[in-house]
């Protein structure tokens, strides 16, 4: 194990504590992540400065109010059609001021993402993260990655040009896993355990899955996110994702990662070491206290989130896995073995089937029955090729396609079972 290449996140890299305050860029800043990385920074101004921000464009007012909230000397939209809402919202807030700099298009994140700046935070939904993803470690800045589509599309290309420690995971597990990875080196551990809540189904069959609803699945009992998310969560997709990312970010085996449930989401992820000792890495579910790792590291922000009290009683439990009736993460864990353009087909295949899913187009295990049969079409990448972004980009155009073929063949059926 000390022979392989060094992790991607290492929580033993020294950073330097005394570097003032820090200067960070937030991408997806209307988002659940951008929001709350907000809420943290202007909590503790002596610590953080926002100097950039991005987001889709679809909510101008938010994001005119956090440029001024922030006085951030840019702004960056994803849709050209934004700007003239977002330049009114501006307007509105900033008066007779100065405007920040607007930049527009599919490469304005990117270009955020690479200007002068500490910590990129990363909180965009999708595979779309990838390029400000590379742009921001290409410039050599500290990358806070939320956006685990970065790596579970785009694993080769973010590897070949990321230093040592220069990602600071911003995911609950995998923030959970940087922490608990500090304890010893990468020789003493024997595997990683990432838990997940279960989502709404935890204990159901296959069987008892096939007529689940659309409010059914968006019904998460811990956590309140997207409706895509969401559905990954009761698929459980989002576990095998992270069973993807912690391969790549750690340098871990596959056979090494194990996946346990959780319900209460109070422990984030577990490290085992080979001396018997497991730590685990616990604290009550917000996303403020891995937000804060991803900004702060290796200081601690005080009162970043809740704690615990322990003068209180209460139960934690854990149960196995149900690999039959949530197939996803063992079929994360194949398409990761086969790398390549593997992953991406399964990620994008998945959106799509999601989308149906929700749209009423597809049962609810119809959702991974089509991601596995897309898969399993795309066949086993060629070896020895290195991957390239167009390669990813096709790769993806062809999964979404043919997910969306098979999820309008199955369309008319399942509209009958679900009306």
């Amino acid at each position: 194990m000390s022979d392989s290449p060094a992790p991607l996140a290492d929580p033993h890299i020294a950073f330097d504590p005394a570097e003032g305050r820090r200067d960070i860029v937030v991408l997806g800043s209307t988002g659940s992540i951008g929001t709350q990385a907000i809420d943290l920074v202007l909590r503790n101004p002596g610590r953080f400065r926002v100097t950039a921000l991005s987001a889709a464009g679809g909510r101008a007012g938010l994001l005119a109010e956090q440029a001024h909230r922030l006085r951030v000397r840019t702004v960056a939209v994803a849709r050209q059609d934004a700007v003239p809402a977002l330049r009114a919202a501006l307007a509105e807030r900033y008066g007779s001021e100065p405007l920040p700099e607007i930049l527009a298009g599919p490469d304005a994140a990117a270009q955020l993402a690479a200007s002068d700046c500490h910590t990129v935070l990363n909180g965009i939904t999708g595979s779309i993260g990838l390029a400000p993803t590379l742009a921001a470690l290409e410039a050599g800045r500290t990358l806070a990655l939320a956006n685990k589509e970065s790596l579970i599309v785009g694993g080769p290309l973010v590897k070949a040009v990321a230093k040592p420690g220069q990602i600071i995971p911003v995911d609950s597990e995998h923030a959970a896993l940087f922490q608990a990875l500090a304890a010893g080196t990468r020789a003493d551990v024997r595997k990683l355990v990432v838990t997940a809540s279960g989502g709404p189904f935890r204990g159901r069959t296959r069987a008892e899955l096939a007529g689940v609803t659309r409010e059914d699945a968006l019904a998460h009992p811990t956590w309140a996110m997207g409706p895509v998310i969401t559905v990954n969560s009761a698929t459980l997709v989002n576990k095998g994702l992270e069973v993807i990312e912690a391969h790549l970010l750690y340098d871990i085996p596959f056979e090494r990662i194990e996946v346990v449930v959780h319900p209460q989401s109070y422990v984030h992820s577990m490290v085992e070491f080979t001396d018997g000792s497991t730590l685990a890495q616990a604290t009550p579910p917000d996303m403020r206290g891995p937000i804060a790792i991803g900004l702060g590291w290796p200081e601690r922000v005080p009162d970043a989130a809740p704690a615990f009290d322990w003068s209180q009683a209460s139960t934690w439990e854990f149960f196995p896995l149900d690999t039959e009736a949530f197939p996803s993460v063992d079929l994360a864990r194949h398409v990761g073995g086969l790398g390549g353009t593997a992953p991406a087909v399964f990620n994008a295949a998945n959106e799509e089937c999601v989308d149906a899913f929700l749209a009423g187009q597809l049962p609810f295990t119809g959702i991974m029955d089509t991601v596995t049969e897309v898969v399993a079409e795309h066949g086993t990448p060629a070896s020895g090729t290195p991957l390239t972004v167009a390669d990813v980009l096709e790769a993806e155009t062809w999964a979404r396609a043919r997910a969306r073929e098979l999820a309008a063949k199955a369309a008319g059926t399942t509209l009958e079972v679900r009306a």
